[in-house]
């Protein structure tokens, strides 16, 4: 099912999470047992994150640097396999433009097909470390929207080069998509970075799940405005638990999202990052609460680093 018809078919409330895989060369048990905290609430299914490769500088025997490509988080596609066979729930792999070429995207969307997983969160990406802008990879994508095309040609039964598959797509991929309610960082202006989310909606987007807010006025306003162009797919509000100081200053500056007045002064008055993680899921639960009664879907959450604050929330919150 897509993710639409598992939330349809799920009535009530009920919610998603986001993983990263492993490091390379690290056990994915650390994973599960992340995972293991979550699973008992029953999740609708787990997004897995995927990341680019960055340039970094080797020495070499003699003494010298050397530039050379390193993918510190390999296995997106492994990673949710293992997650679907372990917990027999749905999973939600990214597939990205940053740092992949169309022929990478089109294996991954091959091996993803013969595993049957067939929901996917379709993104640009964030731009390398090393670079002022992002810029795709040689024989790479600069908009989404151009991920998007490819994986509607391999539905429709396309290789990348035109040749035809033997078979049609029984089962096409049904893809997700990011929303701002504080508008992407690199959009001119709110209402430009709604018609770019409308192209994707227009070019077979199933959903869309937001950046992480803290004010949820913000999310009601974003959902209006979509409304009001035409966006008529599930709009899924994104949720972050705040769990020490330093990302009241950390999560504004790198997700460009407001941490609203009252809830930051809550931070500052804590002496202690213990505080400051029960006053994050105090903040979290009065979120999630006022988000579902306000008619949201589902709640995504990103656990990174937060998996037991994401637990006391959706402990709190799913009656």
């Amino acid at each position: 099912m897509t993710i639409p018809q598992i939330i349809a078919s799920t009535p009530g409330r009920g919610f998603s999470f986001e993983v990263l895989p492993p490091l390379k060369g690290k056990s994915i048990e650390t994973l599960f047992r992340g995972i293991d905290k979550l699973i008992e609430f029953n999740p609708r299914y787990i997004n897995i994150t995927t990341h680019r490769s960055e340039l970094v500088f080797k020495q070499t025997d003699g003494g010298l640097y050397q530039r050379v490509t390193q993918r510190t988080r390999p296995g997106t596609v492994a990673v949710a396999s293992a997650i679907q066979n372990r917990y027999k729930i749905p999973v939600v792999p990214h597939i990205i433009c940053s740092g992949f070429s169309k022929f990478e995207t089109e294996y991954a969307l091959i091996d993803l097909s013969f595993l049957g997983i067939t929901n996917i969160l379709v993104l640009r990406g964030d731009k390398a470390k090393h670079d002022s802008k992002y810029t795709p990879n040689e024989n790479g994508y600069m908009h989404a929207t151009e991920l998007q095309q490819q994986i509607n040609d391999f539905n429709n039964g396309y290789f990348i080069d035109g040749t035809s598959m033997d078979t049609g797509r029984d089962r096409p991929f049904s893809c997700g998509v990011a929303g701002y309610p504080e508008k992407h960082e690199e959009a001119p202006n709110f209402d430009m970075d709604l018609q770019y989310l409308k192209t994707k909606v227009d070019n077979g987007a199933d959903y869309i799940v937001t950046q992480m807010f803290f004010d949820n006025a913000k999310y009601f306003n974003f959902v209006d405005r979509c409304r009001a162009i035409g966006i008529n797919v599930p709009i899924i509000p994104g949720i972050k638990p705040i769990t020490n100081i330093n990302q009241l200053s950390i999560l504004p500056k790198v997700f460009k999202v407001d941490i609203p007045t009252e809830f930051a002064n809550r931070l500052l008055a804590c002496t202690t990052d213990e505080e400051r993680k029960a006053a994050g899921i105090e903040w979290g639960i009065k979120q999630v609460n006022e988000l579902y009664e306000g008619g949201a879907p589902s709640i995504h959450y990103y656990s990174l680093n937060a998996t037991d604050s994401v637990r006391e929330i959706v402990r709190n919150t799913l009656h």
